[in-house]
């Protein structure tokens, strides 16, 4: 299948590439930009005009909920919410049921995803058995059957001398740990972030000193062991002082955010809004414009939508007994241009798309975030205009839960291209 897409406005982050321009496409891959090749005759012609022609968004935290949490969302379902919001590749956490800790399961998955046939899938495996915290798993095997890292998702190793042979033995074979800073016992229960309005509300806090301590301890270990480490959803203002140093240093670190935490703070919480109970917590004002100061710096990685569907069960409770999460797989890049405008001109189009493209795939280690000639044809076409309407009704995802329920957010993806297949298209 010969692909043209013509008119559209081509931004790749990873270049620099920033011009209207036709994009041709042949056998799944990009073929050029700009200029046909010899004897080249599309077969279908995509007309992006007003259009951006961007690369796949790649996701470093979306919960399947396969296998075990079927009840909460499937892979047909989540696959479909990626395709919506123009996501192509996905880092998917090991707390499933059962967990990531086995070859085998991580096989089964890949291949169910596969057969889904949409967007490209990249498990994490669990860094120990059952995520307990106690017994290292096979990583090599893990490896091997897909796994791109090693991660305990929102579980922590609370005997820290297990944690430092896991980072010797990921240290040993080049493997990178994704860790939410995390200390395993302050702030354990906690549902909110620890202040003035937890303190009215009556809620258990979580606070900032759960996340540096934990970061201190870690770069201790880092220094001692030589392990590359991701940092998931850094939350605070302190925690990011902490993690701008570390990268001066040189330790072999990044860090990534949930989109949420980019706009919202706990004040967000109104009258115990279960939509706002999240992990790590919501924070305050100053934490939350200190992350959008080191997203511009580049202390901050990538932003990741975090997407964690709960369902009506888990999440119609009262706050302090809802399920944490929030649905983002069709936020993402909304979410991302939101944060254009409300910088009023400090940040670009380009800036914003890399934090969810090239950036995050960097983290990630895999070939994608890109176009460029020569690369898979993973895609995204949207109008940076266009509003829509966070709505249930809206939403491909089983979760329906978000905190921008009712926000009109810019950007509606209008085609997602995986592998140079047409996975998702309202484009006539």
């Amino acid at each position: 299948m010969k692909i043209q897409i013509q008119n559209g406005r081509v931004i790749d982050p990873a270049s620099g590439n920033d011009a209207v321009q036709d994009v041709f496409i042949a056998d799944g891959k990009i073929l050029s930009l700009g200029t046909a090749p010899d004897g080249f005759t599309a077969d279908q012609v995509i007309d992006a005009s007003g259009l951006v022609v961007a690369p796949g968004l790649v996701d470093l935290s979306a919960r399947l909920r396969e296998p075990g949490f079927e009840y909460k969302a499937t892979l047909e379902s989540e696959l479909q919410a990626a395709m919506r919001g123009g996501v192509t590749s996905l880092v998917c956490p090991p707390d499933t049921d059962p967990v990531l800790d086995e070859a085998g399961l991580v096989e089964m998955l890949k291949q169910r995803a596969r057969m889904q046939n949409k967007a490209h899938v990249y498990p994490l495996g669990a860094l120990t058995v059952g995520l307990k915290g106690e017994s290292l798993t096979e990583m090599a095997a893990l490896t091997d059957a897909g796994c791109i890292g090693f991660s305990q998702a929102e579980e922590t190793i609370a005997d820290t001398n297990t944690l430092q042979r896991a980072l010797q033995y990921a240290a040993t074979f080049g493997y990178t740990v994704w860790l939410r800073p995390q200390d395993p016992y302050i702030g354990k229960g906690g549902v909110a972030h620890s202040g003035p309005l937890a303190s009215r509300l009556g809620l258990s806090g979580v606070p900032v000193m759960a996340e540096t301590i934990a970061l201190h301890t870690l770069f201790e270990l880092m220094r001692a062991t030589g392990a590359k480490v991701h940092l998931c959803r850094i939350s605070s203002a302190a925690g990011l002082a902490l993690v701008r140093e570390a990268k001066k240093e040189g330790l072999p670190l990044s860090c990534d955010v949930g989109a949420h935490h980019v706009h919202l703070t706990d004040a967000d919480i109104g009258f115990f809004d279960s939509n706002a109970r999240m992990t790590p917590p919501l924070r305050s004002q100053r934490d939350r414009d200190a992350i959008k100061a080191a997203l511009v710096d580049g202390t901050i990685d990538a932003i990741c939508s975090d997407h964690t569907p709960v369902d009506d069960d888990e999440k119609l409770l009262p706050f302090a007994e809802a399920s944490a999460g929030a649905t983002g797989l069709e936020l993402l890049l909304s979410l991302a241009l939101k944060w254009v405008e409300d910088s009023r001109g400090d940040v670009s189009l380009k800036q914003a798309l890399a934090v969810i493209t090239s950036n995050a795939a960097q983290v990630a280690g895999i070939d994608a975030g890109k176009l460029a000639a020569g690369q898979v044809a993973d895609l995204c076409i949207f109008d940076p205009a266009q509003r829509w309407k966070v709505e249930s009704k809206a939403l491909v995802s089983q979760g329906k839960h978000t905190l921008f329920l009712g926000y009109e957010l810019p950007g509606v993806v209008k085609l997602t291209m995986v592998s140079g297949r047409v996975a998702f298209s309202t484009l006539q």
